[in-house]
């Protein structure tokens, strides 16, 4: 019996490997690479939940009743900087700017903040659609600080600056099951797994 299928509303390469990493290999993922021809939908939501629906539900109003659609929003929130990139941090530094680009400007925005004054943590929500209707969401969170200098060659985004309460290097410099086991994203993502299965979505229904 083949996988079932999973289609993840992104176009972000480093996410749909974590997915793939975190979800094994009992699903088949897919990502909107798949689908070129997909509209991107706005993203002008005021929470990382508001955003989640809006790619869930755009994705799979096209892709129909039969796919199984996963949005992901999620991001950084800085304490010291009011909860900022938050729902921006994929373009907190402007269109263009990439990852280094993004944690090069929250670093200099904390320049000088003290280190018992770097709180930060990141936010997933996931939200699942069937059709044009979102039929499940799921939250997870990690929190932890920020570093003064980026460390560590792994992860995406602002993992090389954020080091996860408990731990003592940054998700960008730990090994890759430490984060898919500590992570916002797999939080999230284990409450997923326990609803498909509660709802017999899974490989063995």
């Amino acid at each position: 019996m083949p996988a079932p299928r999973i289609v993840i509303a992104t176009h972000n390469a480093h996410k749909t490997g974590e997915f793939r990493a975190l979800l094994g290999e009992a699903w088949q993922v897919e990502d909107l690479h798949a689908f070129p021809d997909l509209p991107v939908p706005e993203e002008d939501g005021d929470s990382f939940a508001a955003n989640a629906a809006i790619k869930a539900r755009s994705a799979g109003l096209r892709l129909g009743e039969a796919v199984l659609v996963v949005a992901d929003d999620s991001g950084l929130e800085v304490d010291a900087l009011g909860g900022r990139p938050g729902i921006f941090s994929a373009r907190y530094a402007g269109a263009g700017a990439g990852d280094a680009g993004n944690r090069e400007l929250v670093l200099r925005e904390m320049a000088g903040v003290p280190e018992g004054e770097r709180q930060a943590r990141f936010r997933c929500v996931l939200a699942v659609a069937r059709g044009g209707v979102v039929v499940a969401s799921f939250a997870g969170v990690v929190e932890g600080r920020l570093t003064e200098v980026a460390s560590g060659a792994g992860g995406f985004g602002y993992d090389p600056i954020f080091v996860p309460e408990g731990e003592e290097a940054t998700f960008g410099a730990l090994p890759a099951e430490v984060k898919h086991r500590r992570s916002h994203r797999a939080q999230a993502l284990a409450e997923l797994l326990r609803w498909l299965e509660d709802a017999g979505l899974t490989k063995s229904a």
